[in-house]
């Protein structure tokens, strides 16, 4: 009778992969909002004492930081839709898209996501690191922006790593083919 006690305190494993998913998908919601707000809020201004003339950049004036951008917003609205059903899974215990349909949506939608998140935050890094060399032989230093938007590259590269782990325990529930 003691052991039916202490196995019945235990959480399910079920309990617990809902956990760790609507876990992860906080987290990726935090990071691609950080990532969101630093890279909109990314915008430089110099002035080169030699000629007098003045240079800003601003995300949108990169097609890869433009592209960044498009993919922090396409996850975090996808995260938003996915936390939403995690939240409900968890506090309901009942799931709103019922059978394989629901199962395979979540494995699909994350790991689609997860390639989309990583492709965006690749784009951040390779522009960053090469508009740095570009500019840095300049007489126009962007340092600060650079490293902004590095950050922001950062933060999109962690919200793919949440992604893909979630996309590792919605895996687990997809239905057993014999």
């Amino acid at each position: 009778m003691a052991e039916t006690a202490d196995s019945s305190s235990k959480p399910s494993s079920s309990t617990v992969s809902r956990t760790v998913l609507l876990l992860m998908r906080v987290l990726t919601f935090v990071f691609l909002l950080i990532a969101l707000i630093l890279l909109a809020a990314n915008k430089e201004t110099e002035e080169d004492t030699s000629s007098g003339d003045s240079a800003e950049f601003k995300f949108n004036d990169f097609r890869a930081f433009r592209y960044m951008m498009a993919t922090i917003v396409i996850g975090f609205a996808y995260n938003l839709l996915q936390m939403a059903l995690s939240i409900f899974t968890v506090v309901s215990g009942n799931r709103i898209l019922n059978g394989n349909v629901g199962y395979l949506f979540d494995f699909f939608g994350d790991k689609i996501m997860s390639f989309v998140l990583l492709s965006g935050s690749a784009a951040g890094f390779g522009a960053s690191e090469d508009l740095h060399i570009i500019f840095k032989n300049a007489e126009l230093p962007f340092n600060v922006y650079f490293a902004k938007a590095n950050a922001s590259a950062s933060l999109l590269l962690f919200g793919f790593m949440c992604t893909a782990i979630a996309s590792i325990f919605t895996s687990f529930a997809l239905p057993k083919k014999a």
